[in-house]
């Protein structure tokens, strides 16, 4: 067999290579060593430290999770290190890409609570490196990639042309549970519920008066629908043809404890209540025992109209929907689609980070890292009570409050 023939995998991993191996396992292995040391006395540090002031501040939150990232980046680089040592070269391209991945979130956390300077220039060589290693080092598993892609397309042409793009093979249910199905049912819905919100708003809460009921920093977005919708999705895909009163009876419940947790982490997490059905009675004639169980988390009106839905959703507007997606087309869905999650994504932490400082802000806390300072001149008080014009921020009602 001559060397134009030899399998990647059968190469000799270049010596520099090798000794950049070494040089990661050997840095990756103090690392982990200098966090077993200090791993119970800063937990236990922690631990006291929220007790006594409950400040969990955005700043402290992004450091944690910047240490658990460090700690995952550092077993994958002792990985890497002895992989490349054993000449494993089809292992240490695949890991490779996933520590580009942790790589580029340890960097986000680095931005974000060290600001841009120095700090980014190791952190933003590693990555270049393990780019280049990643798409030098066995080319035979980018080739069997770029198969499994075309592979892929041709399935999803000859699905488009029969008509079924999107259905769920055999007696797995109506609509196909994959990531892109479910990704535009959220987004659609997270439209629609803003939508049947508003108007609901105007109609029945507060007559001729506009209330913005976004639920998100961008967009027309309220994502407790979106997520709602995924979860009856995939409750109900299977109940399709069910009969309609199970159909109603499972909606109503998964529908009203999904309410009923979102407004509870929301107050816990942060003092923030967008809605209240404290008093709510039955017909006008006695008290909602169902608003008194949740403490007014949900009722059994929303828990009927959440039922309802359900059953409209699984029997009407699913079928409306796939067909609304399909119209995205074939050739351009999946690349189409991962560009709008990472906005989505982008949008829901920037959502969740900005009502974090806002609570801080409501809690007398000054901002304590770059990160917090961004919000605090882009996202003040006077913005974020414009944007949630339902939701209120009461640091006391918190889990977090002294």
């Amino acid at each position: 067999m001559n060397e134009g023939t030899v399998p990647a995998e059968s190469k000799r991993i270049s010596i520099i290579l090798k000794v950049y191996g070494v040089y990661c396992l050997i840095t990756a292995a103090a690392v982990l060593a200098l966090v077993a040391l200090v791993a119970i006395p800063l937990a236990q540090y922690g631990v006291a430290l929220f007790r006594e002031s409950h400040d969990v501040t955005l700043t402290m939150t992004l450091t944690i999770i910047q240490i658990v990232t460090s700690v995952i980046a550092a077993v994958g680089y002792v990985a890497f290190g002895v992989l490349v040592l054993k000449n494993r070269r089809r292992h240490v391209a695949q890991i490779a890409y996933a520590l580009l991945g942790v790589g580029v979130v340890n960097l986000i956390l680095e931005i974000m609570l060290n600001g841009f300077g120095d700090n980014l220039i190791y952190d933003g060589v590693r990555l270049v490196v393990l780019l280049i290693i990643s798409a030098t080092i066995d080319p035979t598993l980018i080739t069997e990639r770029q198969l499994q892609r075309k592979l892929r397309d041709m399935e999803t042409e000859e699905a488009a042309e029969a008509g079924t793009l999107g259905r769920a093979k055999g007696d797995r249910g109506f609509i196909e549970l994959d990531f892109f199905n479910l990704f535009w049912v959220f987004v659609v819905c997270c439209v629609l519920g803003l939508i049947i919100e508003t108007v609901y708003h105007m109609v029945v809460v507060d007559p001729g008066v506009y209330q913005d009921r976004a639920g998100m920093l961008y967009g027309p977005f309220s994502p407790i629908y979106g997520f709602g919708a995924v979860l009856m999705t995939v409750a109900l895909n299977r109940f399709y043809r069910a009969n309609p009163v199970v159909i109603f009876l499972v909606s109503a419940v998964i529908g009203g404890l999904f309410e009923a947790a979102v407004s509870w982490f929301m107050q816990v997490g942060f003092g923030a209540v967008a809605w209240d059905y404290s008093g709510s009675t039955i017909f006008g004639l006695f008290p909602d025992p169902i608003a008194i169980l949740f403490g007014g988390r949900t009722s059994t009106l929303f828990m009927c109209m959440w039922g309802a839905l359900g059953f409209v959703w699984i029997k009407f507007c699913l079928p409306w929907l796939l067909k609304l997606i399909n119209l995205i087309p074939w050739q351009a869905r999946y690349s189409f689609t991962t560009l709008c999650a990472i906005l989505m994504l982008v949008n829901g932490v920037m959502t969740l980070q900005s009502l974090e400082c806002w609570y801080q802000r409501e809690s007398g806390l000054p901002p304590t890292s770059p990160v917090e300072e961004f919000y605090a001149e882009h996202y003040d008080d006077a913005y974020m009570q414009h944007r949630f014009q339902s939701m209120t921020i009461t640091p006391e009602d918190s889990a977090r409050a002294a």
